[in-house]
């Protein structure tokens, strides 16, 4: 087998890893990238190390070259607000996987959690990739959330970043001077992702449950990659319990890892795993589940190379194996 691939919006972080995967990849072959900035550039120009496919010319992105191309499956890795329009001038034949924002529970499109619900996944054309937090805050909630385990408010996620997560056209105020020696929270009650962890754990929800409250605070940390979701729940279950219903839950999931001691960032470096830990106090009606994720893995090209897997019948582990980077 031998699956055609386009990545559009390849020069960014993003699409850069979509790239790494698929480059590696024993079933996938990259025929088609587009760029905006970096168009006309040899691939091996922004990617000196990547190949054999270096030769390829980065493009300007025209849904008509992709359809009018032999590609079977592509990656769109663009800012929020940009890919809706072109995209929908795809055809249906060429499976999509969007890696940005604007398809993320909008009907025709299956959002991607791989983990929760890969049977819906094989299934669709039109797959939309979480986004990095929601990831990460939904896979540590989504067991508890499923059993029952946890009352549905309020939940209180906090989550800190590296600044890969900026995306490489993140300006000067996410330049090294700026970020270094320096944490900060933003998008207090506005950030996009909000709104998506709540619906996500809503579709986890117990039929005739209450719908969950979520308050959510992300935070920049002078890291390059990694996510590390500290999530705040009311329940009298123990952490054993809680364990036992994430390892049910994620039964037979390849890159699910639930731990007993609270994971780190470095542990998930370069790989598409997420490490779950959870702590519990029954007497004070306390639950608090941890889970560590690599923002470019298993926040973004990892998850999408995952459900690429998925929609083109492969084993979902497929190109993905690789050992995390340490140190």
């Amino acid at each position: 087998m031998s699956i055609r691939i386009g990545i559009v919006g390849v020069s960014g972080y993003g699409g850069g890893e979509v790239l790494r995967l698929c480059a590696a990849h024993p079933e996938f072959r990259v025929v088609y990238v587009a760029g905006e900035g970096s168009a006309g550039q040899k691939l091996s120009t922004r990617f000196p190390g990547i190949g054999e496919i270096g030769g390829l010319t980065i493009e300007k992105f025209h849904p008509d070259a992709v359809a009018a191309g032999n590609i079977d499956l592509l990656f769109a890795s663009l800012p929020t607000g940009q890919s809706a329009e072109p995209l929908a001038k795809i055809p249906q034949r060429v499976k999509i996987i969007d890696i940005g924002g604007d398809h993320r529970f909008v009907e025709g499109w299956t959002y991607g959690l791989a983990d929760a619900w890969p049977e819906k996944i094989r299934q669709s054309t039109r797959i939309a990739n979480p986004g990095c937090y929601s990831v990460a805050a939904i896979s540590a909630l989504a067991p508890l959330v499923a059993a029952g385990l946890i009352a549905p408010a309020p939940i209180i996620i906090d989550a800190k970043s590296g600044v890969s997560g900026a995306g490489r056209g993140g300006g000067s105020t996410f330049g090294f001077a700026e970020v270094n020696e320096d944490v900060c929270a933003y998008g207090l009650f506005k950030h996009a992702q909000q709104p998506e962890i709540t619906k996500g754990l809503a579709r986890l929800s117990p039929a005739g449950s209450a719908a969950p409250s979520v308050l959510f605070t992300p935070h920049l940390i002078p890291m390059t990659r990694g996510i590390l979701a500290t999530c705040y729940a009311t329940g009298s279950a123990t952490a054993d319990a809680c364990a036992t219903a994430a390892r049910d839950f994620y039964a037979g999931r390849s890159f699910v890892r639930i731990v007993d001691d609270p994971p780190h960032t470095k542990w998930a470096l370069g790989t598409n795993l997420v490490f779950i830990s959870y702590a519990a106090d029954p007497a004070r009606n306390s639950i608090i589940a941890v889970s560590a994720i690599d923002n470019l893995g298993k926040g973004a090209a990892g998850q999408a190379v995952q459900n690429a897997n998925l929609m083109c019948g492969l084993p979902e582990s497929t190109g993905l194996l690789a050992a995390p980077l340490w140190p």
